[in-house]
Parts: structure tokens; sequence; C-alpha cells
């Protein structure tokens, strides 16, 4: 993946410069931004070829979504209490494999290049880190930092020194605790629907991530973009 660093005006952070262009998201209104979709549109989508490649695009059928995921990263309210979406809570973005799941939580913070970013970390690593040194692993993600746990669902039971763990529910249940006392966010991206998330983590997990998420889907019917 190439790395593009997105700068923004200071006085405006809606406006944000790739090299020598500028993209104007929004107009200042005192203090407060009024965003444009159709310009967040044209930025996402200038943003992606960028990082991913010139065969990025945004499809038609994603535009819903967007305006759901974008409404969050930029703290529409409007939107968000339309979308039922509370911005003190994480994100769990769920859909088929290959709809682009991992693509918009690595491309959509460079709408607020202001802010803080989340680390994306695979699923399947974390379990291949506990592996090989054990409990200490779930205890080093019980920080303050924010996450996002890409492909939730995607990795093996970890094992070490003989004993099984289901690594990931015990790191979301740290992270629940992190969210429920300090307001530390988590993210997740997955395949799996919320019968399956149960089944894979049990329910005392899943009680947990319904207070701790905000839950936004593709459509179950979305495409293979990798294909």
């Amino acid at each position: 993946m190439n790395h593009f660093t997105s700068c923004f005006n200071p006085n405006n952070p809606s406006i944000i410069y790739e090299g020598a262009s500028q993209f104007e998201l929004g107009t200042l209104d005192g203090d407060v931004i009024n965003y444009n979709f159709k310009k967040i549109l044209h930025y996402l989508e200038v943003k992606g070829k960028l990082l991913f490649g010139k065969n990025f695009r945004i499809y038609s059928e994603d535009h819903e979504l967007l305006l759901k995921l974008a409404s969050y990263f930029i703290k529409d309210s409007g939107y968000c209490e339309k979308f039922d979406i509370d911005v003190n809570k994480g994100l769990l973005l769920s859909g088929p494999v290959g709809c682009g799941k991992t693509t918009l939580m690595l491309l959509l913070p460079h709408l607020v290049p202001h802010k803080k970013r989340y680390q994306m970390i695979p699923a399947r690593n974390v379990v291949f880190g506990f592996n090989a040194v054990g409990y200490k692993l779930i205890e080093d993600y019980a920080d303050t930092k924010a996450y996002c746990f890409d492909d939730l669902g995607a990795e093996h039971m970890g094992r070490y020194y003989g004993k099984d763990c289901n690594v990931l529910g015990e790191i979301l249940i740290s992270r629940y605790e992190l969210f429920k006392t300090k307001g530390i966010k988590t993210h997740c991206t997955t395949n799996l629907n919320a019968i399956e998330i149960e089944e894979r983590y049990g329910e005392r997990v899943r009680s947990r991530m319904r207070e701790q998420f905000n839950l936004v889907s593709f459509n179950t019917n979305s495409r293979d973009k990798r294909q």
C-alpha cells in the first residue's frame, strides 16, 4: 500500500491538501463546519486512488453506507441521530468477503486528518502474537490506544503452552472495561452476523459489544470488489 500524508488548514480542518490539490469538504460557519457529502465522496475517491491504486472507485450502491460512516467520522450530529449512531461508541463494520470493509476503515480517517487515528490490527496477527508470547499480549491491548481489529472471526483459537484461549473474545472484554471507565473506543470489521458473533465469542461478549459498538453493515448482496 502506498502512503500519502494529508495536510489540512488549521483554521478550517475541512480544507484538506493532497500535494498541490486543495479539497474543500465543507464551509466554516463560526466554529461549526457544514460538510458537503458530494465533496466528501469526490475526495474519498481521489484519496482512495492515492492509497490503493488507480483501480479504486466509490460504488454508487455504497453511498448510503458511506453517508453513515462519514457522518460518524466528521461527527455530524443531525445525520448521526438520524442513523442512530453514537459518536462516543466504536464502529463494528460488517459485510460479505471482499465488499471493502478494511479499505473504508483505512480510508475514512483521512476525512479528519486533525484527529488522532486508530491502529489497524488484523485479528489473525493478534492470535499469532498470543501463540508466541501468551497472556501478556492480551494485557498489552488493555491500554488507552484506539484500535480497529480487522477481520474479526477469521482468526483461529489461540493456544499457549497447551491451553486454548479465545484471544479476541478476551481482548474485547478488556476493551469494554476501558470503554465504560475511560471512553476508549475500539473498532472492528467482520464477516460475521450477530448470531455468528455470539456462537464464536459467547453471549457475554456479544452483550458487551451491543453497548460498545455502532453496528454498520454492507448490504448482504454487496459485490466482491477484489474480483
